[in-house]
């Protein structure tokens, strides 16, 4: 017969994983985007970089360190699916909130013709909060996903070579 004390320890047991895993999740998350608002005023308020550009170059380096960041903290304690294929996945999911975030500033910028640092400001932290939710979903699913998912394991049997990145 089981422990009736079993389950209480196993919820209490995943709520903390979460909560750790939510609390890494919001921290890197809080640095890259101080990183990512910073170099955007940077680039776009001080150096005069166009706004597009400005943005582009922003969110290169805050995905550069959210993911060694995220792979080696947030989620470390899930799977090892490979280096590239996290990687890769990891920048495919970036490019297409980067390009939610383009498109947002580039609207904002072009066809309602705002100029203002503020206003661009302010659209780039709009892109950046629609972009962190779709970016934590994805990474629980597809990039850093439980041990026991089948993609997880589907990943280690086609890559031979997972047990060298799982080292890395």
């Amino acid at each position: 017969m089981t422990d009736p004390r079993w389950l209480p320890r196993r919820l209490r047991a995943t709520w903390r994983l979460l909560l750790k895993e939510l609390s890494a999740f919001g921290i890197v998350g809080a640095c890259c985007f101080a990183l990512d608002v910073g170099l955007f005023q940077l680039l776009y308020g001080v150096l005069g970089t166009g706004a597009v550009l400005a943005k582009l170059v922003s969110t290169l380096v805050s995905t550069t360190v959210a993911y060694f960041a995220h792979r080696y903290w947030s989620f470390s304690h899930r799977a090892r699916t490979g280096l590239r294929r996290e990687y890769l996945l990891f920048v495919l999911v970036n490019g297409l909130t980067l390009l939610l975030g383009l498109g947002i500033v580039a609207f904002v910028r072009y066809p309602l013709g705002q100029e203002s640092a503020l206003v661009l400001q302010a659209a780039n932290v709009v892109s950046i909060g629609l972009g962190t939710v779709i970016r934590y979903l994805c990474y629980r699913q597809w990039v850093f996903p439980a041990h026991d998912s089948a993609r997880a394991a589907a990943a280690r049997r086609r890559a031979p070579h997972a047990a060298l990145d799982r080292a890395a």
